[in-house]
C-alpha cells in the first residue's frame, strides 16, 4: 500500500532498521521513551496479527529471538512486554500488522506493572452489560 508508513519503513526517517529476514524487520523506533523499544514488521501489507502467514510467523518468531538477543547485549533489560494491538479498539493506530518489543528496567515508575495493568484499574470498568 502506498500510503502505509509500515509499507514504507526502511523510508521512515523514525525509524532504524537493525535486523531483519526475508519476511519482516525489526526498526527500533529512535523516539522512544524507553531505551531499545521496537517493531518487528511484516514486509508484505497485512492489517492485523491475525492476518499473518504461518511462514510470516515463523519469520517474526525467528527474528524476535534476534531482537532479544541484540537487546539484552545493547541494553540489559530486566524484563520485556511483546505484543501486538489489533484494531482502534485494540490500540492499534497504524493498520498494518506490528509486534511491540519493548524492554523494561527495574528503575523505571511502573516497573513490575505489565500490559494488563491499565486493564484491571478501577477506571477501565465497562459501562452496562459486560
Amino acid at each position: 500500500m502506498e500510503d502505509c508508513i509500515y509499507c514504507n519503513i526502511t523510508q521512515e526517517s523514525n525509524h532504524e532498521i537493525l535486523l531483519e529476514n526475508d519476511l519482516c524487520i525489526y526498526s527500533l523506533m529512535k523516539d522512544q521513551e524507553i531505551q531499545g523499544a521496537g517493531i518487528i514488521v511484516p514486509r508484505s501489507h497485512k492489517e492485523t496479527v491475525f492476518d499473518l502467514s504461518q511462514e510470516e510467523w515463523n519469520a517474526t518468531y525467528l527474528l524476535l529471538h534476534e531482537v532479544k538477543f541484540y537487546i539484552d547485549n545493547k541494553y540489559k533489560p530486566d524484563g520485556y512486554n511483546v505484543g501486538w494491538n489489533c484494531g482502534s479498539v485494540g490500540g492499534q493506530h497504524i493498520f498494518h500488522s506490528h509486534l511491540h518489543v519493548i524492554p523494561r528496567y527495574s528503575d523505571e515508575p511502573y516497573a513490575g506493572k505489565g500490559i494488563r495493568y491499565l486493564f484491571k484499574s478501577e477506571i477501565n470498568k465497562r459501562n452496562g452489560n459486560s
